[in-house]
């Protein structure tokens, strides 16, 4: 299970949950909600933030939101992407988004949703975006680097085999349990490597959450928390909804196979349908 990763020694052992780049983050213009969500957020004890330049006005409102509160900014980890694939191109994302959240620095920046082998082409091969990372954490501008994905494993899984990383961050949920090739191959690799691994899409964007079968937030967030993960993230709208998932984070308790299983199985016949965010099944 999730021990001393390259990622749990960037963020330390306080980390297992992360505030998500979407919910309300994914909005434009929505700068007073934005603002009381992530009051809750850090409010609740939440550290880790993600976001990404292509999640609408999330940069933005991270960088008014630090502004309010600098001392807040110091004792926060902050994580963004780029989706370029040339070095040149995500150099100047970095740039961007170092300006628009008032930071000289990231904790963690990531090479943003890898899908194909053609992604995998351009970003490796000569003048592509994995040097401009590289560059990023030799020079301090970002802490630690890594790559997501939801896509396809077997792209993620050449990823995490071939480029010198610190993370992971990929789907990590009951769909993906029943359907495989996240949690069973590209987190195990990832392991033996020690890349720290970030589960995302907990809740499938709300289509995960069905009441009467006794799959609410709070189960689907102790079920990714009881896979071999650093931290989860999970996007909020509300300031409700960001001080149950810190809760959930002080809270957890570990949930056993048994039940995990049962989990899986309530949507292991509909799970082809329910990963809408696979390209490959």
């Amino acid at each position: 299970m999730a021990g001393d990763s390259r990622l749990r020694r960037l963020i330390g052992n306080a980390y297992r949950i992360g505030l998500g780049g979407e919910g309300v983050l994914l909005t434009e213009g929505r700068d007073q909600e934005a603002r009381k969500m992530l009051e809750a957020a850090y409010g609740s004890g939440i550290r880790y933030f993600d976001s990404a330049p292509a999640y609408a006005d999330s940069e933005r409102y991270y960088g008014q939101f630090w502004d309010q509160h600098p001392d807040w900014k110091t004792h926060s980890f902050q994580t963004s992407k780029s989706a370029h694939r040339d070095e040149k191109s995500a150099s100047a994302d970095l740039t961007t988004t170092l300006s628009r959240m008032g930071r000289d620095r990231l904790g963690l920046w990531q090479i943003h949703d890898v899908r194909d082998s053609n992604d995998i082409r351009r970003i490796e091969g000569p003048g592509g975006a994995l040097g401009a990372f590289y560059h990023a954490r030799e020079t301090g501008t970002a802490l630690g680097i890594g790559v997501t994905g939801h896509h396809d494993p077997a792209v993620l899984l050449h990823a995490v085999t071939h480029w010198d990383i610190d993370s992971v961050l990929l789907p990590v949920n009951p769909v993906e349990s029943a359907i495989g090739g996240f949690l069973d191959r590209v987190i195990p690799a990832a392991r033996e490597r020690g890349i720290g691994v970030i589960g995302m899409k907990i809740m499938g964007a709300g289509n995960y959450i069905l009441p009467d079968a006794g799959l609410l937030p709070e189960v689907l967030i102790r079920f990714a928390l009881s896979q071999d993960v650093d931290l989860v993230i999970v996007g909020c709208s509300t300031p409700e909804e960001a001080r149950l998932l810190a809760r959930m984070g002080k809270e957890h308790v570990q949930m056993e196979k048994e039940e995990r299983d049962r989990i899986t199985g309530i949507v292991r016949p509909y799970a082809n349908r329910l990963a809408y965010y696979r390209g490959v099944i």
